[in-house]
């Protein structure tokens, strides 16, 4: 059979194009090897190793990243000498250039009568005009001076809480120099008086948040105690200071270093005074110190220069008369030594010997019982008693007696005085002498009431003290922290919600009654930052939905005021619809989306670590 003319011209030009199209693809493949092989050379020979070079057909692809712009500039030059401009392309990465070194961002507070200063570099995008009523409002009126410069760098991690933090301490000290900077604030300030000192740092302490290294260093001005007073206890329950006073810092290792050595165990301390009788009064501590370790035991007080040794009950008296001769030749001249060695006791007239007993109940009710020598005593007793406690609380059942030891009315008085200083406990006087027992929230009670007794009786013989401070009992220590308060407003959430009547920022009965127990927590919290925040579900329009969240929020702050809570650091805010914990499309998210939050105020990178206490709204 023969082909057609025609169709042997078709086949002819198809093997043509075939041919042709293969002819090209070869070509192109040996354009590209050539075309990468010569950029690969020429950014070899210039020492260009981050760039990559890929071909297809006749475009070539620069790749990689470039440290610099330079340096990429210099390869595609580089490149454009092997191929045609319009056949590069440019697909290079410039590495992101190496930012300065951040600002040293602090500031310095000065607080002194005159005014308050700032001085120091803050981020540019700090509100000044807030900054600067914050410090006019801890200034209370009195002049600010605002050197602050700014630099256009964020701020850094810790830099908010720390100036929250430090203009939180401001305001509790009239005088102050306070260096703040991220993550950390140094306070150096000054107190009227040592309690007011650790009232302050506690306080301080308390408010800081715990991402802000904190230094305190304040002073106070050290006290006067008269009498001067030490009292060292050394018996079956072990050693211990019922007093303890030093006029200088090296008096005070000293005593505490002879303490140590009579058998002191555990943390003591002295307070640093004015009013010691002498600068050898460590050293005469010191000595009686030792003394009354070598007894074996017993009560040793030092009232100014009257040196009182009370040796055990039962001490061998050739070991007691030792003892008493080595301390009185080791005492310096100014002090006189009063030993004494009780005798055996007598059962028959222990059992007969009067004994005035005064107990202060946990619950403030005092009652008295016991002998007195007279009406007149007995009133004059009753009266003390009422001034010190308060005359609904007090119960005198005391009795009258003739042929009470001398001093009788005298050690009954000075005991209810010292039992005053105790928040419960019991007072025992006998003609051995006086002892208290109880219960304080005062770190230095004991050491007042040694000295009231030394005072009121001209010496502490037969002064007996076992008085324990318990933290829960201390209204500064025993304050709850802002976090247990949120915690304990939850608690309060869990069951019972506030409520507000059908679209209005009106509290119905039933919130108004959970208002007065949230306000009776917030109370007991004293000042800390709190946001009271509004929410509610995405019913109706958004703006209206914004505006009721506000007035809300509001409505329960002014409740909260009306109970007269601290709400100087509180704040109010609505949130709307822009936050919901639940699905709107049904009833009971929308239900859960209609709430009111109380939350802690924290810097902005405490989001997520904030302690919230969530209670449901009304509807929204």
């Amino acid at each position: 059979m023969r082909l057609s003319p025609s169709v042997a011209t078709i086949a002819i030009f198809a093997a043509a194009l075939v041919l042709s199209a293969a002819a090209a693809a070869v070509a192109v493949r040996v354009v590209e090897r050539e075309s990468e092989a010569g950029v690969r050379a020429v950014l070899d020979r210039a020492g260009i190793d981050w760039a990559e070079v890929d071909a297809y057909g006749l475009q070539v692809f620069l790749l990689g990243t470039a440290p610099s712009e330079a340096a990429r500039f210099r390869a595609l030059s580089a490149a454009g000498e092997v191929v045609d401009a319009a056949r590069l392309i440019d697909d290079v990465n410039v590495a992101e250039a190496d930012r300065p070194a951040p600002p040293r961002f602090s500031v310095e507070i000065l607080r002194r009568d005159g005014g308050l200063t700032l001085i120091g570099l803050v981020p540019a995008a700090t509100d000044r005009a807030a900054l600067r009523a914050r410090a006019e409002r801890a200034a209370g009126g009195a002049p600010v001076s605002d050197l602050l410069e700014t630099a256009e760098h964020p701020a850094p991690e810790g830099w908010r809480p720390a100036l929250e933090a430090a203009f939180d301490a401001l305001e509790r000290l009239p005088r102050a120099k306070i260096s703040i900077e991220a993550g950390r604030v140094t306070v150096k300030g000054a107190a009227e008086s040592d309690a007011e000192r650790r009232r302050l740092e506690a306080a301080i302490a308390r408010d800081t948040p715990e991402a802000v290294r904190l230094a305190l260093r304040i002073s106070a001005p050290r006290p006067v105690i008269a009498p001067f007073t030490l009292r060292f206890v050394k018996d079956a329950a072990g050693a211990r200071f019922d007093a303890c006073a030093a006029a200088t810092e090296a008096g005070r290792a000293r005593i505490l270093e002879a303490a140590a050595a009579a058998g002191l165990t555990g943390k003591a301390d002295c307070r640093l005074g004015l009013g010691a009788p002498g600068p050898d009064w460590a050293e005469a501590a010191s000595a009686a110190l030792g003394a009354l370790d070598r007894m074996g035991g017993g009560t040793l007080t030092m009232t100014d220069t009257e040196v009182a040794l009370v040796a055990p009950r039962g001490t061998d008296a050739g070991r007691y008369e030792s003892v008493v001769q080595e301390l009185g030749d080791a005492l310096p001249d100014r002090y006189r030594l009063d030993a004494t060695l009780p005798a055996p006791r007598d059962a028959e007239t222990d059992a007969a010997a009067p004994e005035f007993i005064a107990t202060l109940s946990p619950e403030g009710a005092v009652q008295l019982r016991g002998p007195l020598a007279s009406e007149t005593a007995r009133s004059v007793a009753d009266s003390l008693a009422r001034a010190r406690f308060g005359s609904e609380v007090v119960h005198t059942a005391a009795e009258l007696r003739e042929g009470l030891p001398e001093g009788w009315q005298t050690r009954v008085l000075a005991g209810i005085e010292g039992l005053a200083e105790l928040a419960r406990g019991a007072l025992f006087v006998t003609p051995d002498g006086i002892e208290l027992r109880g219960e304080t929230g005062d770190t230095e009670a004991t050491a007042e009431i040694t000295a009231l007794m030394a005072e009121k009786l001209g010496g502490t013989d037969g002064l007996t003290l076992e008085v324990t401070y318990r933290e829960a009992l201390d209204p500064e220590a025993s304050k709850p922290t802002p976090e247990e308060c949120i915690a304990s407003i939850r608690g309060l959430l869990e069951e019972r919600k506030i409520t507000f009547e059908p679209g209005s920022a009106t509290l119905d009965g039933e919130a108004r009654r959970l208002m007065d127990d949230i306000a009776e927590v917030l109370r007991d919290c004293g000042s800390i930052p709190l946001e009271i925040a509004g929410h509610t579900d995405s019913q109706g329009r958004e703006s209206m939905n914004l505006e009721l969240s506000e007035a809300r929020a509001q409505a329960v702050l002014d409740e909260l005021r009306n109970r007269r809570v601290l709400t100087a650091d509180f704040r109010a805010r609505g949130y709307g619809e822009s936050r919901p914990i639940a699905d709107n499309g049904t009833e009971a998210g929308r239900e859960a989306n209609r709430r009111i939050e109380f939350s802690l105020i924290r810097p902005e990178d405490a989001e997520n670590t904030e302690e919230t206490a969530d209670d449901d709204g009304d509807a929204g």
